[in-house]
């Protein structure tokens, strides 16, 4: 098991390397992990600034006094990949956040597909987009990422077209037998750049959009003979590209 992942954005250290993590994540470290003396665990910005870090000691409830390393950056992987995620129902949404999190997905756009039943709109809206990206803040430490992913704010149709444009390689899991696809495996993939793929919501991706997302130059995709729902094909699709492309070996 590698050492355990805590958020912090200030790494300064004394003359001595001691730093001080206290509020939650210093709770989470002192009473949950109850961390002790001599043992290890990273700070991260979860923007790839990190450094190796040794517990001192622990008091109270949320004080843990640790010696800090260097501080390093993790530069972006490449080819970075983007997930625009139809919304889900319930709580659905988060569990597609966190396994695209576990897996390695740089960054999460949520969708309001036209076929979504659910729509984010005023305080619910901000209080979801909320959710998604403490969920994300939370799986990235849980999967000891330094480097978590973006949660953007809702796009409309338009604007996830905007987004396929300038990718190398944008793709729109569907599958219809009405519409041409290609399984995604079988995909030219790009060795640099940036993957866009589209997650359409349960009720599929509508003919205006696809033929919208067309027009951007995105292709439709298959997964394989199962239908997966929306809220586990994107970590599906995932696996299989990060797989494709190395930045799993």
């Amino acid at each position: 098991m590698t050492a355990a992942v805590f958020l912090t954005e200030d790494f300064t250290a004394d003359d001595e390397g001691r730093l001080l993590l206290t509020g939650p994540e210093g709770r989470h470290a002192v009473s949950v992990k109850r961390l002790r003396a001599g043992e290890p665990l990273v700070l991260t910005d979860g923007r790839g600034r990190w450094a190796e870090c040794e517990v001192l000691a622990a008091e109270g409830k949320d004080r843990l006094t640790v010696r800090r390393g260097p501080v390093r950056q993790e530069e972006p992987e490449s080819p970075r990949l983007t997930v625009v995620q139809a919304l889900p129902k319930g709580d659905r949404g988060e569990l597609a956040v966190e396994t695209m999190t576990e897996t390695g997905v740089d960054a999460i756009v949520p969708w309001a597909a036209s076929r979504c039943i659910t729509q984010w709109k005023g305080e619910r809206g901000l209080k979801a987009l909320g959710k998604w990206r403490a969920t994300a803040r939370e799986a990235g430490k849980q999967s000891r990422r330094v480097r978590f992913p973006e949660v953007a704010e809702a796009m409309t149709t338009r604007q996830v077209a905007g987004l396929l444009a300038g990718a190398d390689l944008a793709a729109v899991l569907h599958e219809d037998a009405a519409v041409a696809s290609r399984a995604l495996a079988t995909a030219e993939l790009p060795t640099g750049g940036g993957i866009v793929l589209v997650v359409g919501p349960e009720g599929g991706v509508s003919p205006e959009e696809l033929a919208l997302f067309a027009e951007a130059g995105a292709e439709p995709y298959r997964l394989g003979r199962s239908v997966l729902r929306t809220s586990t094909a994107g970590t599906a699709a995932a696996a299989l590209l990060l797989g494709r492309t190395g930045r799993w070996s």
